[in-house]
């Protein structure tokens, strides 16, 4: 997606930055390790076809990807930007959160609730970074970020879809664009076509389930499916940003202030080498 191409939601925490050319080296380092490749169900990429997926994750409209970074050190000004290849170095990168949209299938145990349903995928890359925090700082962080500016995601995902696709009537559409204009506006706004969140998680991989349900998602009665995997889903209540601005470690005293600008075309050229190897498995 090009909605979050200048956004970077800093918390003090965490910090996430759009995918970029520059973080490729070090994800695809990454990913040649067998084990994160097991736990993520991936297959080894070539260096070249990982830019051809970066650039996807940054051009397609119905996927939207973060680069999980430790936080911005010192006392942050969000309005401050986030400086390119140095609070995004190889070193400081954690692992990545991903969020892609997918149209309700015949059976959909949730038949006739109209809205798309988005999935989300979360890895924690670095093994020494496991069970600390960081993968529930991400998820809530991401979740924060999609609800305040649903408006001007799904405008961008609306928009790029054929016609049989479910997508908003005329006038939601015409909702859409005006609260895109106005994210604090909708923030406490329903979300219509949001139909729910999921995850689909191993079904031996407890950590990570419990990790979800801690921010509200819930195992659907299905089970698992023929891949071993359960899926969980979240329903927005409408009072899920109410509550991040009760979180201690959430910058300013609204979502909006948590949003720092990024700017790729200000990256050295020579922050796009790689400069360490890191590891780590799916959290």
């Amino acid at each position: 997606m090009k909605v979050n191409g200048h956004h970077a939601p800093t918390t003090s925490k965490v910090l996430l930055v759009p995918y970029s050319k520059h973080h490729v080296p070090t994800y695809h380092t990454w990913m040649q390790d067998p084990e994160l490749q097991a736990a993520t169900a991936s297959e080894p990429l070539t260096i070249e076809e990982e830019y051809a997926m970066q650039k996807s994750w940054r051009e397609d409209a119905d996927k939207l990807t973060f680069i999980i970074c430790f936080p911005l050190e010192g006392t942050v000004d969000a309005r401050q930007p986030v400086k390119v290849g140095v609070d995004d170095a190889p070193e400081r990168m954690v692992g990545d959160i991903n969020l892609f949209f997918v149209q309700p299938e015949d059976d959909d145990d949730e038949d006739g609730v109209e809205g798309v349903i988005g999935e989300i995928e979360l890895m924690i890359a670095r093994k020494d970074l496991h069970r600390q925090g960081y993968g529930r700082a991400a998820l809530i962080t991401f979740m924060g970020y999609i609800l305040f500016h649903w408006s001007a995601i799904y405008l961008e995902y609306s928009s790029s879809q054929p016609k049989g696709a479910w997508i908003a009537s005329p006038v939601q559409h015409e909702e859409a664009e005006r609260m895109a204009k106005f994210p604090a506006c909708s923030a406490s706004q329903p979300r219509p076509e949001l139909r729910y969140l999921r995850v689909k998680i191993r079904q031996s991989n407890q950590a990570s389930i419990k990790l979800f349900e801690s921010v509200g998602f819930t195992q659907t009665s299905a089970g698992a499916n023929y891949f071993g995997e359960i899926e969980l889903r979240w329903h927005d209540d409408g009072g899920f940003l109410r509550r991040l601005k009760d979180l201690p470690w959430m910058k300013g005293d609204g979502w909006d202030a948590g949003v720092a600008p990024y700017d790729e075309s200000t990256l050295a050229p020579c922050a796009e080498k790689p400069r360490t190897r890191l590891m780590g498995v799916f959290l």
